[in-house]
This record gives structure tokens, C-alpha cells and sequence, in this order.
């Protein structure tokens, strides 16, 4: 079968590997429908060092069960199913309290253990806890919009929840990518009042506008922090969707949040420690955050999703196959798509 591989910086190939087999009795076998580039996957694609034999890419899809292992007892071929970014039981202790991402038996697809999702087919571990069957076709025009539950609209309303969104509250998100897009349309969700897009691409900015975003900030550093504390009374914001994951956006989160703020941060970090812990502790700050637990949220979403509610498919802005993901990657690096839906 074919498969993304990256070997270094720069350097994605579509190049045939095995094909995708059952492995363990809980086990399933997708072929993959849909599947997207990650605004994480730039990480690695800017800074990834020579890897023999390549890393697989790829860790959002939806696809078509065609095979499942003796175990598996939920899962039947021929459903179309989401996957979460992350493999998970569904049955320890983390997974009970809705927390898959710590699953004791599960890990991150992507990874040369279980292969990546910009692939013609993938397998599954722990089939029964990872996978969500859908009423819908494969062919469904929600299906961009049911993508994004793998992770993208998953990721954005974790930083909501973290950070403690409410009816009524005021929101800061840092970052204008797919992200902090979604991150946009959970803080409308939850019932923010005002919605502060940081970022500087116009592009971006109106498509949150449209999702809710009230007030758009497009300076960065010091600047930038002093205009959302002008749009705030001086205060700052309650809640900070830290949506990049760098230093800066770090720093930014933290001279933007009030006192008694939270600052959810699902930016994958690039960073050594965050700063400000005397200023955190006297303003009663909370930092919170991480790799969003998809799989939970998806009942939530979904419905919002198939009955017309939501339509977070609209950060897609570019579809490619797979011989077309390389370029993908480039195109997303250069700031050209915002995000890229692969058909494989």
C-alpha cells in the first residue's frame, strides 16, 4: 500500500510499505476515506532529523472497517468510523474518567509502532475503545466537518473546557490556525460573550469572524498584550486558548489571562518551562491543557455537528491525494492552505 513517510526537514514522500494487517485479536483494519495534515505535523517538518527509513505521518481520519481481530466485539466491518488521534481501551481507569489521551494500553497514531493515517489503510489497536461508528456515508457531504472530530474540533474545545469557558465570559485564542479556528467556534459554543482571534492573516481572521470572534488582535509580544488588555477594561481576558505552542504564544497567554483566568493549552509545546510562576500564584492563575481526549468529546460534537449546528469542516481550504500530500505540506508551511483534507 502507499503511505506518507517523512525522512527529514522538508523531505515527505509517498512511497509503498507493507500493507496494513491485523496484528492482535483487538485489532481492527480502516481503509482510510479522509484523512488531513496537522498543523503539529510542521513541527517535525521543519525540524525533524534524518530518519532512516522514515517517520509515517498522519494521525486524523475516517475510514471504512475492513477487518477486525477475534476480540474486537463493537466494531463491525463495513462501518464508516472516526479516529481519534490517539488508540485507547475505553476500559482503564483514565479512559473511565474521559481521559483516553493517558490510556495505561494506548498511544498516538503517527508513530512507527501503529503507522500514520496519510496512508491508504491503517491498523487500529484497541479497536473497541478507539473507534466511533457514524450513520453516514462515506460519500457525505459532512464528512470534512466529521473529520475534524478526529482532532482538530476535539483540540479546540479542549482548550475551551480548560480554560474555563462560560456563558458570558470573555476569551482570548492565540493562534489563527485550524485550531485556534475551532477554538473560536467551541469558546461561541460555551457561550463566550467576547472573542479575541490573535493572529495576522486575513484570510483566517474572517473566516473567525464569521465563527464568532469579535475582536481580532494582530500585533504580537508586548503590543499585543497591551491591546487585549485595552479591549478588556485592563483587565485581561478569562479565558486563554493557547493554540501554537511556541514560547511566545506562552508569554503572550500569560500577559493577557486576568486574575482568577485559566489558560488552556493544546499547542503541542516547544518550549523548556512556562514562565511566571509568582505572577500565576498571586493572580490565582490556572494552566491546564494537553493532548485533547477526542474520543470523549465526540458524542458532544457530533450531534452539533450532523444536525447542522457546527460546521468546523470549513478549515479545510485545500484537498489533495496522496501524491498531492507532499506538496500539502508545503503549502500549509508557507501559510498558503490553512488546512490540508487528504483523499487517499
Amino acid at each position: 500500500m502507499r503511505a506518507t513517510l517523512m525522512h527529514k526537514a522538508h523531505d515527505v514522500r509517498i512511497e509503498n510499505v507493507p500493507d496494513a494487517a491485523i496484528k492482535q485479536p483487538t485489532d481492527a483494519l480502516i481503509r482510510v476515506t479522509r484523512a488531513c495534515i496537522c498543523g503539529s505535523d510542521l513541527w517535525p517538518y521543519n525540524d525533524q532529523p534524518e530518519t532512516p527509513g522514515g517517520r509515517p505521518m498522519g494521525h486524523e481520519a475516517i475510514g471504512i472497517v475492513e477487518e477486525v481481530g477475534g476480540d474486537v466485539q463493537r466494531i463491525k466491518r463495513g462501518q464508516v468510523v472516526i479516529m481519534p488521534f490517539a488508540y485507547s481501551d475505553g476500559s482503564c481507569m483514565f479512559c473511565e474518567e474521559g481521559l483516553q489521551t493517558a490510556c495505561v494500553h494506548g498511544g498516538f497514531f503517527g508513530s512507527p509502532d501503529v503507522g500514520g493515517a496519510q496512508a491508504e489503510a491503517l491498523r487500529i489497536p484497541q479497536a473497541d475503545g478507539t473507534l466511533y461508528p457514524i450513520e453516514a456515508d462515506a460519500e457525505d457531504a459532512l464528512m470534512p466537518s466529521l473529520l475534524t472530530l478526529s482532532d482538530v474540533m476535539g483540540t479546540g474545545h479542549h482548550a475551551a473546557v480548560t480554560a474555563r469557558v462560560r456563558p458570558g465570559g470573555t476569551v482570548a485564542v492565540v493562534g489563527d490556525g485550524a485550531v485556534g479556528i475551532c477554538g473560536v467556534i467551541a469558546a461561541r459554543r460555551l457561550g463566550a460573550e467576547q472573542i479575541i482571534i490573535m493572529g495576522r492573516h486575513p484570510d483566517r481572521i474572517a473566516l473567525a469572524k464569521e465563527f464568532g470572534a469579535t475582536d481580532v488582535v494582530s500585533e504580537r509580544g508586548e503590543e499585543a498584550i497591551a491591546r487585549v488588555r485595552e479591549l478588556t477594561g485592563g483587565f485581561g481576558v478569562q479565558s486563554v486558548l493557547e493554540c501554537v505552542g511556541s514560547a511566545e504564544a506562552m508569554e503572550t497567554s500569560l500577559g493577557i489571562v486576568r486574575p482568577g483566568g485559566a489558560i488552556g493549552r493544546v499547542g503541542l509545546p516547544h518550549y523548556a518551562a512556562i514562565p511566571g510562576a509568582e505572577q500565576t500564584f498571586f493572580g490565582n492563575i490556572i494552566i491546564a491543557g494537553g493532548p485533547a481526549p477526542a474520543r470523549a468529546y465526540i458524542p458532544e460534537l457530533l450531534a452539533d455537528v450532523m444536525e447542522g449546528r457546527l460546521d468546523p469542516g470549513r478549515v479545510f481550504d485545500r484537498t489533495v491525494d496522496l501524491d498531492g500530500v507532499p506538496d500539502g505540506y508545503r503549502a500549509m508551511n508557507d501559510r498558503e492552505a490553512l488546512k490540508v483534507l487528504i483523499r487517499p
